[in-house]
């Protein structure tokens, strides 16, 4: 992989961090979390976001299930005076999922190698199958693509 993009795995890998330990969103969703925790009634939210009652009880259910727009709930945020931030958050580090999936590749791709190999009674020495396993872990992670996620 080039180097511009490993810099950039590892930036955002950085960057990540910072919502690693926020978790799952409150079981009322954000807005109604937000909205109780500043005091404010659903009818005088309602009013900031230009809706009915009824509609904010809905945005709120909306949300709590995982159906509502960014968009609205993007207004919802400006209301309470909040900024919505919006992540995809990685179970693990970038870095750490290119190196898997680098590794279960070479790993395919050994296998197969060292098969013919030992079909013409050319056995490879275990030391030696992990060495091999590195080396070819490196290189498919370097240069990605169809090869790293074939």
């Amino acid at each position: 992989m080039k180097a511009a993009q490993t810099l950039a795995r590892r930036r955002l890998d950085e960057r990540l961090k910072t919502f690693a330990g926020l978790g799952a969103p409150p079981p009322m969703g954000w807005v109604r979390a937000i909205r109780d925790a500043l005091g404010l009634t659903g009818a005088q939210l309602a009013r900031r976001l230009g809706i009915r009652p009824a509609s904010l009880s809905e945005l709120e259910k909306n949300e709590a299930k995982g159906a509502i727009t960014l968009a609205t709930l993007k207004r919802a945020a400006e209301a309470l005076d909040c900024t919505l931030v919006y992540a995809l958050v990685p179970n693990q580090s970038l870095e750490r999922t290119v190196e898997e999936a680098a590794r279960a590749a070479a790993q395919k791709e050994l296998v197969a190698a060292l098969h013919t190999m030992e079909l013409e009674a050319q056995g490879v020495r275990a030391v030696d199958k992990r060495e091999m396993l590195e080396a070819l872990t490196a290189d498919i992670a370097k240069a990605g693509g169809k090869r790293l996620w074939g």
